[in-house]
């Protein structure tokens, strides 16, 4: 199955410290692991800010998922233009382009966002 990591997932993988319900999505081989280059943007953008959650380095990050085998779904403008159809229930842009993302794609997406089960898309909560 194609699933798209969000930006939390993504950090916790590399850190390794995913909670064991998302592990049994990121270690079954038959996945096809994906992320979005937003992630990779806000993650720029909050280690700019010195977010404490967000201490990571975005290029080592980059690099190791392509290493380990992950696909990178480029951010289209089929994908932005999804983003006005969206329920206004969650206001953080990087999760709603994320959402678009998995609804223009068809994929689910791995969160532990609770508030992204309430949009129309295959949200895979762990």
């Amino acid at each position: 199955m194609k699933i798209l990591l969000d930006t939390n997932m993504l950090l916790w993988s590399a850190a390794d410290k995913l909670p064991a319900s998302a592990e049994k999505y990121v270690l079954d081989e038959s996945n096809q692991l994906c992320f979005s280059p937003a992630s990779i943007w806000e993650i720029v953008i909050k280690t700019g800010l010195n977010r404490a959650d967000f201490r990571v380095d975005p290029y080592a990050l980059y690099c190791g998922l392509l290493d380990n085998g992950y696909s990178e779904v480029a951010v289209t403008s089929k994908h932005t233009l999804a983003v006005a159809n969206l329920p206004d229930i969650h206001k953080d842009p990087f999760d709603r382009i994320l959402l678009a993302q998995a609804i223009s794609e068809g994929i689910p997406i791995l969160t532990s966002d609770t508030t992204l089960r309430n949009y129309p898309a295959s949200v895979v909560l762990v």
